[in-house]
């Protein structure tokens, strides 16, 4: 799978050590043969902070609040697109926000794949593949997402 990174001028320092770090476009290539996907699909992944991801959740998921990922699917040979927040990652693991993002890379490309954590079948199926595909990596269980109203 081709993985195309696209870095937001607003990454401070910090933000830019963690993502050099976490060596995501290697991850997603590897995740993406690990899951089947031919080596000619594509995916974006957009690395950016708290106030654009709360932008495109509003835009798109219309939800007035920020995020740490969100998983655009794609069609055909294109996979999707996925932003993450660096801000909220470094917040979320201050001690290994390289960590978090190798996590919320995967989490957005496995919701890209089709999977998703609304129920608790499909929250243990996502936890296992991301296990699966970050292994010596603590991976906390998913839990359903609540409805979103």
């Amino acid at each position: 799978m081709r993985v195309t990174v696209h870095r937001s001028p607003g990454l401070g320092p910090e933000d830019a050590a963690a993502v050099r770090r976490a060596g995501l476009a290697p991850l997603l290539r590897r995740s993406g043969d690990v899951l089947g996907v031919p080596s000619r699909h594509g995916l974006a992944l957009r690395l950016t902070d708290d106030r654009e991801l709360r932008e495109l959740n509003a835009r798109h998921a219309g939800e007035d609040h920020a995020t740490d990922v969100l998983a655009f699917p794609g069609e055909g040979a294109w996979v999707g697109d996925v932003a993450v927040s660096v801000q909220r990652a470094r917040e979320q693991n201050p001690e290994h926000p390289d960590a978090e993002l190798r996590l919320l890379a995967v989490h957005g490309l496995l919701h890209c794949l089709g999977h998703d954590h609304r129920d608790r079948a499909g929250s243990a199926r996502m936890t296992a593949e991301t296990r699966r595909l970050l292994p010596g990596q603590p991976v906390p269980d998913l839990g359903a997402e609540p409805p979103h109203g």
